[in-house]
């Protein structure tokens, strides 16, 4: 046995709990090295009337295997450990480590255990998430509604962006347009900022207390989250509290008065006084204008969920995407969360953090973050071929393993946004390839979000060029990737799997072939990204098959079915079970 790829923790990703009476346990081992994994386990005080239970493989990456056990009981007092067998060899696996005999009567000296899982402790997530199809608007670019509170400086609608560009987008031109996204079938909104500033993208504020004037005013806001919620559609805002914009006005008090200002602890500024060349405070990056505050200031603070406080509880928003979350102190997030569940615990909280952000996804912070991980696995599968489908597998495995079950079903999956690249622009305009990532996509597990124009075939590269005006003459729409995004939202609509399912992957190198899971329903999604006729046995065999997005009846010959070059296909049974009894 490779006992050094041997892994779990107690109150982990590896151990945590589910619901108030289920707990899910995990264990890495190394990739096909053991050939049986057991769990023993029993309440702690009542050890003589332990249980054991094989463990399922759940998932695989390129150097390990994960097997979970969910362990549902009204007494979560539990002590547990690990059989281990390889050939004529059995282990276990201890907190202490391994032994060939596990000693019952110091039981309590060896086991894990997960003490209790008390109430407040579960990660609760939002009830509406599995049901969330997402679409992020960047606001200055996709409808113009009101001429009248456009910039004087405006540029004509559709033009070549620059970084200082305005075009003239505002709220009302999101409620002139309900209709369309109503027709698409998304069901939830995200909004990058909205609050005064001095740019396009409103990522620097002025004032967190006011709707940017060339977007509207509060009315607008109102109007545009009541035409929302009457079309049953969430709608969530952009926070940005790591930095401001160089016009807050606490930030000018300090660059007039330096030291004196009472706001001088609201930032990170070495010396007594501002200093622009070269700046002498802290930032967002290295950006002049964003000056990074100091959230663990108690009056920074306190100002800030004031803020947070004024917008969830009188304007009834749907939650809170956070910018740049990773760089502000988990003291803050966590009196960040109590205050906004406090006002609505249906509120969801998406931190924007790139990379492992399983720190902040532990239950007292966010309630999941933008998955930019898979978004690249996207990109590397999908849209460059620079992996195949069994390391586009791998990754996704390492991803899942990453975080709880409720983070995972929480995650805002995304292709592009306005931090990137349009997916079209890096699959070459490979508009296939786009499909196919986008049928990946919905049928995934978590919140899939579609960034602005990506439905309908708009490029674009790196920012600006990735902020370009919707275009609404539909001349210049790709009409037939519009409809099949209208087809992939209206499936993960109805189907029950691939909002609530389990994740079951099948591994080979040429055709994505994962599983969804509910019940007795179950959806193989097939996507072949190659340029050739490729096939996949699914291990199952059945004469009843039909493809329910491209709507087609499907053959199989003892299990194996044949798969386009490069199309994607969710097949289902048409009645009745699946037969599982294919070698």
């Amino acid at each position: 046995m490779n006992l050094t790829a041997i892994c779990h923790i107690s109150g982990s990703n590896y151990a945590y709990a589910y619901k108030n009476n289920e707990l899910h346990i995990r264990l890495r081992t190394g990739r096909d090295d053991i050939d049986k994994v057991e769990i023993f386990y029993g309440n702690k005080y009542d050890w003589v009337n332990k249980v054991n239970f094989p463990m399922k493989k759940i998932l695989s990456d390129d150097l390990f295997d994960y097997y979970e056990y969910r362990i549902v009981s009204d007494d979560t007092r539990l002590g547990y450990y690990f059989g281990l067998t390889k050939g004529h060899k059995i282990l276990y696996y201890t907190e202490a480590g391994y032994v060939e005999e596990f000693n019952d009567e110091k039981a309590y000296c060896y086991f894990f255990q997960y003490p209790y899982i008390n109430e407040i402790d579960v990660h609760r997530t939002p009830d509406w998430v599995n049901d969330a199809n997402f679409y992020q608007i960047f606001v200055e670019r996709f409808c113009n509604g009101n001429p009248k509170n456009s910039p004087d400086n405006i540029s004509p609608w559709g033009t070549e962006p620059t970084p200082i560009t305005f075009m003239g987008g505002d709220l009302e031109g999101i409620i002139q347009k309900m209709d369309y996204l109503e027709e698409l079938g998304i069901n939830g909104l995200y909004l990058t900022p909205i609050f005064e500033s001095v740019s396009n993208h409103k990522y620097d504020t002025k004032d967190y207390m006011e709707i940017d004037k060339y977007f509207g005013d509060k009315d607008t806001l109102k109007r545009l989250i009541k035409e929302c919620h009457k079309r049953n559609i969430k709608i969530v805002l952009d926070a940005v509290f790591n930095h401001c914009g160089l016009g807050f006005a606490p930030f000018q008090d300090v660059v007039k008065k330096g030291n004196t200002s009472k706001y001088f602890d609201w930032f990170y500024i070495d010396g007594e006084s501002v200093k622009f060349e070269p700046i002498n405070f802290q930032a967002f990056g290295f950006v002049p204008y964003m000056p990074k505050m100091n959230t663990s200031n108690p009056q920074v603070k306190k100002y800030l969920y004031d803020v947070i406080r004024y917008w969830t509880e009188n304007f009834e928003i749907d939650g809170w995407r956070l910018d740049v979350s990773d760089e502000l102190d988990h003291e803050f997030w966590r009196g960040f969360r109590k205050l906004v569940k406090g006002i609505n615990p249906q509120a969801v909280i998406i931190g924007e953090n790139w990379h492992n952000a399983y720190p902040w996804l532990m239950g007292e912070q966010f309630d999941s973050v933008m998955n930019y991980s898979l978004t690249k696995l996207c990109l590397d599968y999908f849209a460059t071929n620079e992996i195949n489908a069994m390391t586009f597998m791998y990754g996704i495995s390492s991803l899942l393993i990453r975080y709880s079950k409720q983070v995972n079903e929480t995650m805002l999956n995304l292709l592009d946004s306005h931090d990137t690249e349009r997916f079209l622009t890096t699959c070459k305009g490979k508009v296939e390839n786009l499909k196919n990532a986008a049928a990946f996509l919905y049928a995934y597990i978590g919140m899939p979000c579609t960034y602005y124009g990506t439905e309908i075939g708009m490029d674009g590269v790196y920012d600006p060029g990735c902020r370009k005006a919707f275009i609404w003459n539909k001349d210049g729409w790709n009409k037939e990737l519009y409809s099949y995004y209208k087809k992939l939202i209206s499936i993960r609509g109805k189907e029950m799997p691939f909002r609530y399912g389990e994740v079951e992957f099948i591994y080979n190198n040429d055709v994505f072939a994962m599983k969804r899971i509910y019940k007795d329903d179950v959806i193989y999604v097939l996507i072949n990204n190659t340029d050739e006729m490729q096939s996949v046995n699914l291990g199952t065999e059945c004469k009843d098959m039909y493809d329910i997005l491209n709507e087609t009846e499907i053959k199989s010959n003892l299990g194996k079915v044949n798969v386009l070059p490069k199309t994607a296909h969710y097949i289902k049974r048409k009645e009745g079970k699946w037969n599982e009894k294919i070698s």
